[in-house]
């Protein structure tokens, strides 16, 4: 309604202003000539009277209404109004988005400001309290011993305060030059502490040691922190510390191994072999230590055999702790070499592997550097083992000494690396070219030894196991023995360089006998006592039991042959003879032997039973071995069999089928069944 009221109020003043117009473009302006501009002059007109004018305007205002003139001119006023109000209305949200940026911007850079009071005060934070020394810091460096935790947890404090200092002093800081004074005081207070309590405790190393073990315990503890400070803070006072260091544990080590290793020595076996103790020397009473199969372990150790010896090399016996030389002393025990060089190099080892790790982590060195401290510490040491070794190799004769000190060095490198000791590397090399070149000298005068030998020099023939033989056996399989625990190809080669000169031993020696039995059941002998002795330590598929093996089968089918000649080498022949003619189509031969084999069988039927007796007796008085004489009794009884079994199959041919001496020909079953009751039993 109100919107009507004014457009129709607006309506009005437009017909009005309309009416006016008119007015003045017929008449001109009111009141006169043109330009003049006087009020209009309406009298005593009444406007205001509903009565008198608004019918009239009414009918007006619905006519001009109803022009098309009026309606643009009211749609023109409208749009002019509602852009007016838009415009209006689009600037005051301009204003208010202007103003909305203000506000961000200036929140932004509040924002800003915050944040960088805030970096500056935990930055300021960080500095005060890096600067600042408290009290507690103070009164434990000055004050508390350097063994309680506290001064150790103030000391750290007081390096990262120093630490820290010296930073800012780069930045220029001057707030630096405030506390400066104090912690150069309190660096010095502690470093003259911490040097006072390392050198104590090298010096107390100089005491007599009552076991192997070095007493590094109390820097242990402090290993780390102490030594680290003084090379941070005063790196002459640190190079004092490592230098004294040095120099006290290189004399301590020094003048205990060598008062160990003379008095280890002390308690060797009275008796060692000598120049002379070689596999080929003559056997007399003075000297075969082999033959002294239980040697008293107080008085003599064996050369060729290895015995309990090997045991060194064990798992339990290698880390077993060292030989303490004045309880052995007091007790009378003795020990062969080998024993006392795993002692000697296993307190070495233990030591050296501790002083390696304790120099790494106190000194705070690694690779070449920790190397060149530890054989500063060392060195001098391992020089004087070292010659040691080498003025004992001179004169030492036990190739399985030797070789076992060789496996025993092997084993100890291999511990050194699993703990990751590198330093000793070096010195295991150094002893493995003393040991192996001694080693391989003992071995080549064996050898020569074996070669020389004049079968003829060694007094009566026997056909018993050779001294030599049983030596060589005894010896070779301790090396193979211990060879297989890690296999050395250069060990092998040595060892078949001695196993042909036995063998050409034995056949020379074998050739000393007149009959070929003899020589055979001393080639038996000799075969059957090597591989048993190796049997018992080598493994089953080693060469050397492989061959030996081959050549005692041999000799055994040989010797079988000839045991079996004398009682049925008239059978052998003809069977024999037999089966090649038959094997050439000559069969028809056969028919002029009826005199021969009728004597054959019938001799036969007669003696093998004291045959075969006789034999069986011969076999067991020539071997020493009765498992070997069984065998080889079992052998020839088995071929006896074969051999009248072959015998009935010529008889079976056409041309002897009719022979009336056939039906005295034993059965074979019966023959095995009899031959049976001849087997030995032991």
């Amino acid at each position: 309604m109100a919107a009507a009221a004014t457009m129709a109020a607006a309506a009005r003043e437009l017909v009005l202003r309309s009416g006016a117009s008119d007015m003045e473009e017929e008449e001109g302006p009111l009141g006169g000539g043109p330009g003049l501009q006087e009020p209009l002059q309406l009298g005593e007109l009444d406007l205001t009277s509903d009565e008198f004018i608004l019918d009239e305007v009414d009918v007006h205002i619905q006519a001009n209404l109803e022009d098309e003139l009026v309606k643009e001119a009211l749609k023109t006023v409208r749009f002019s109004r509602m852009e007016q109000m838009l415009g209006a209305f689009q600037s005051d949200l301009s204003s208010i988005s202007s103003e909305i940026r203000t506000l961000q911007e200036q929140s932004g850079a509040m924002n800003i400001r915050l944040r960088n009071r805030q970096a500056v005060r935990g930055k300021l934070g960080e500095l005060v309290d890096g600067l600042v020394v408290p009290s507690a810091l103070v009164t434990a460096i000055l004050e508390a011993p350097v063994t309680e935790p506290r001064f150790l947890e103030q000391l750290q404090e007081l390096d990262a305060k120093a630490a820290a200092v010296r930073e800012q002093e780069a930045r220029g800081t001057a707030a630096c030059a405030d506390v400066r004074g104090v912690l150069d005081r309190l660096r010095v207070k502690a470093v003259t502490k911490i040097r006072e309590f390392i050198l104590q405790k090298i010096y107390s190393f100089r005491k007599p040691m009552t076991n192997y073990q070095i007493p590094q315990t109390a820097l242990l503890k402090y290993r780390w922190f102490f030594y680290q400070f003084l090379l941070g803070n005063e790196r002459a006072t640190a190079k004092e510390v490592r230098d004294e260091y040095v120099e006290t544990l290189s004399k301590m080590y020094l003048s205990y191994y060598r008062s160990y290793l003379g008095r280890l020595m002390k308690v060797q076996y009275e008796e060692v072999a000598e120049k002379d103790d070689l596999m080929g020397v003559e056997d007399t009473a003075k000297k075969d230590i082999l033959q002294l199969r239980t040697p008293s372990l107080r008085s003599r150790n064996t050369i060729f055999t290895l015995g309990t010896r090997g045991s060194v090399i064990s798992p339990t016996e290698l880390e077993a702790p060292i030989l303490v030389p004045h309880t052995a002393q007091r007790g009378e025990q003795r020990y062969p070499f080998e024993a006392l060089f795993r002692s000697q190099h296993y307190a070495l080892l233990d030591n050296s592997c501790r002083e390696y790790l304790f120099i790494c982590e106190f000194f705070v060195v690694s690779g070449p550097a920790a190397h060149d401290l530890f054989h500063a510490v060392m060195g001098r040491t391992l020089s004087m083992t070292l010659k040691h070794l080498e003025s004992y190799l001179a004169d030492c004769y036990d190739a399985i000494a030797v070789f076992l000190c060789i496996h025993i060095v092997l084993r100890f490198r291999n511990i050194a690396a699993k703990r990751d000791v590198p330093a000793l590397d070096r010195y295991w090399e150094q002893v493995l070219a003393l040991l192996w070149p001694r080693f391989e000298l003992i071995l080549e005068m064996n050898v020569q030894s074996v070669r020389s030998t004049d079968p003829q020099r060694l007094g009566g023939l026997d056909t018993r196991p050779h001294y030599i033989t049983r030596r060589y056996a005894e010896f070779s399989s301790a090396l193979v023995s211990i060879n297989q625990t890690i296999p050395n190809e250069r060990t092998m080669q040595l060892l078949g360089q001695l196993q042909v000169e036995v063998e050409n031993f034995v056949l020379r020696v074998a050739a000393e006998f007149s009959s070929r039995k003899e020589q055979l059941v001393f080639l038996i002998n000799n075969y059957d006592m090597m591989l048993g002795v190796l049997m018992e330590r080598a493994a089953d598929d080693s060469k050397e039991v492989e061959s030996f093996q081959q050549l005692l089968n041999a000799r055994t089918q040989e010797f079988i042959e000839e045991l079996l000649s004398p009682p049925f080498g008239g059978l052998v022949a003809f069977v024999k003879e037999a089966e090649a003619l038959i094997e050439r189509g000559q069969a028809e031969r056969l028919r002029g032997e009826e005199a021969r084999v009728t004597q054959l069988i019938r001799g036969f039927g007669s003696s093998w039973k004291s045959s075969v007796e006789s034999l069986s007796q011969d076999v067991m008085r020539s071997f020493t071995n009765f498992r070997n004489g069984t065998s080889i009794i079992q052998g020839a009884l088995t071929q006896l069999i074969q051999l009248y079994h072959r015998f009935h199959r010529v008889l079976s041919q056409p041309q002897l089928r009719a022979l009336p001496a056939r039906a005295e020909l034993i059965n074979i079953h019966h023959l095995m069944v009899e031959l049976k009751k001849h087997k030995p039993n032991f």
